[in-house]
């Protein structure tokens, strides 16, 4: 089993869960986090005066994924989730040892 992290655009979070659920994924948490990378922020103006933004609004989605399906799901979400512009986000992998569902204490990829 795998972990999936990805940092995305908000306004990209539908799409990412309509290509996600397609390929089968059948849960994901979703926070609204904050952040910057390469993109480093962006100026705007207000009121007349130019102030500096640093962190910009993105989405964190985490995913629980069976290994069988790895390949098709970060495919799916990096098609759904780009725009070709700096600031689309990143995926990350992080290998899980073990999931237990608490309800009812199924274990491994009976829990996802």
């Amino acid at each position: 089993m795998k972990k999936l992290d990805l940092i995305i655009r908000p306004h990209k979070l539908e799409d990412v869960k309509e290509a996600l659920t397609t390929v089968g994924v059948q849960g994901m948490t979703v926070s609204e986090v904050k952040g910057f990378g390469r993109q480093r922020g962006h100026t705007e103006l207000y009121r007349g005066a130019e102030y500096a933004i640093s962190f910009l609004p993105k989405v964190r989605v985490e995913i629980l994924v069976p290994d069988s399906l790895l390949d098709q799901v970060m495919e799916a979400a990096i098609k759904a989730a780009w725009t070709g512009k700096i600031g689309d986000g990143k995926l990350w992998v992080t290998p899980v040892e073990e999931v237990i569902r608490i309800r009812t204490g199924e274990v491994g990829e009976a829990a996802l």
